[in-house]
């Protein structure tokens, strides 16, 4: 089996990665970041990581920046998002990208799930990672 490494651009630590290429779903290991927040790290990569965040309505991502760009989509529910202080509702197969450093947050509509890309990888959400 092959060794994948990741290199922390920030702290320019090496990080030993798993063997696995695949992500099996399943619905553990999800952990609330905030009220009615929660988030798993489905996998990552040398440059990304694959991110699910499930909301729950009425509730709100305060307005945040960090140096990752982001990607999103939209798989249920309704959100609005605000980026760089323009604002979008968002339903189902809409899409976004965050440029790193840019402020954004999110109020939560309906119940919702949405999926997201980060790049580098986001050592912080390492900790959401759990495997099957």
């Amino acid at each position: 089996m092959r060794q994948i490494v990741i290199m922390d651009i920030y702290s320019l630590k090496k990080t030993e990665r798993r063997d696995e290429m695949f992500y099996k779903a399943d619905e553990s290991g999800y952990k609330e970041v905030l009220t009615g927040i929660k988030i798993k790290t489905l996998t990552y990569g040398e440059k990304t990581l694959f991110t699910e965040f499930r909301m729950e309505s009425g509730k709100k991502l305060p307005a945040h920046s960090h140096p990752y760009e982001q990607t999103g989509y939209l798989i249920k529910g309704k959100i609005l998002l605000t980026i760089a202080g323009n604002s979008f509702e968002v339903e189902p197969g809409d899409c976004w990208t965050i440029p790193s450093g840019a402020d954004h947050g999110a109020e939560i509509l309906q119940d919702s799930v949405a999926i997201e890309v980060f790049s580098p990888v986001r050592e912080d959400y390492l900790q959401y990672f759990t495997q099957s």
